[in-house]
């Protein structure tokens, strides 16, 4: 595996500006990777019936999101896309029969720009995205990342973006970067960094079964990503970044695993 395979913990919207200590983490990420190619992101805020992939050549910032500071509103991450890459992901999809849309103007949404922005701020690496599928678990998502780890060959890195801990009902908006997290998330959060550690891929795939799993994700898009990262990875060793938690209960941990 020439090129790295990157899990991130995005946080909320604004993690540019409330999350510094994540924010470091991503740009030392960016730091230790030579410049790819190219960079495939796989976001959490992107679900289709289909896998489908981004075919711009110039992906819009996308703001996906209300309620923030304007400053938010007024960030650009200029990238330019990657057409040429998302069919190669199509292609490797095709091998086992899996069927890819594309879509021609899809942007670059918040889990893609927001940590990409400290991962390589120049934002001058052809960016394409693939989707989600839609209601679809665990152990799909897995497979799918196996049949994109060809990309870490061909100098193409992917960044895997999403959220260890993602239940709103457990967040402080008030709790400072410093806090102590709260017990479950960061029960669960240590609970992954363990079961990565053992190589244990079948209790992982089964994570709603976990102390505080299924309450970790009342819903399961945003843990997606990671298991397109892990399957991506074909069992290569990691590294684990650990950033205070935002809001108290969002996980910031990210994931490195190089070959």
């Amino acid at each position: 595996m020439s090129e790295p395979v990157v899990f991130v913990s995005h946080g909320a919207p604004d993690a540019l500006l409330m999350a510094q200590d994540a924010v470091a983490s991503w740009r030392k990420i960016g730091q230790t990777i030579t410049q790819p190619a190219a960079i495939l992101v796989v976001s959490a805020h992107w679900e289709n019936r289909k896998p489908t992939v981004s075919l711009s050549d110039a992906p819009e910032t996308l703001y996906d999101f209300s309620g923030f500071s304007p400053e938010l509103y007024r960030m650009r991450y200029p990238a330019p896309g990657a057409p040429v890459l998302a069919e190669r992901v199509a292609a490797l999809l095709a091998t086992s029969g899996q069927q890819t849309d594309r879509d021609a103007t899809r942007g670059l949404d918040h889990g893609a720009w927001v940590p990409l922005s400290a991962m390589y701020p120049e934002a001058n690496i052809p960016v394409a995205q693939l989707s989600l599928i839609q209601n679809a678990g665990p152990e799909t998502h897995f497979k799918l990342g196996q049949l994109l780890a060809p990309l870490s060959d061909e100098g193409v890195l992917i960044v895997c973006s999403g959220a260890i801990t993602h239940n709103f009902a457990w967040l402080d908006w008030r709790a400072a970067p410093d806090q102590r997290p709260f017990p479950k998330a960061e029960t669960f959060s240590q609970w992954v960094a363990d079961r990565l550690t053992a190589q244990d891929v079948p209790a992982l795939l089964n994570y709603r079964n976990a102390p505080f799993g299924a309450e970790s994700h009342p819903s399961e898009e945003h843990f997606m990503p990671f298991f397109v990262a892990l399957g991506a990875a074909n069992g290569a060793s990691f590294m684990r970044y650990r950033p205070h938690f935002t809001y108290g209960a969002l996980s910031m941990d990210a994931y490195v695993w190089r070959g």
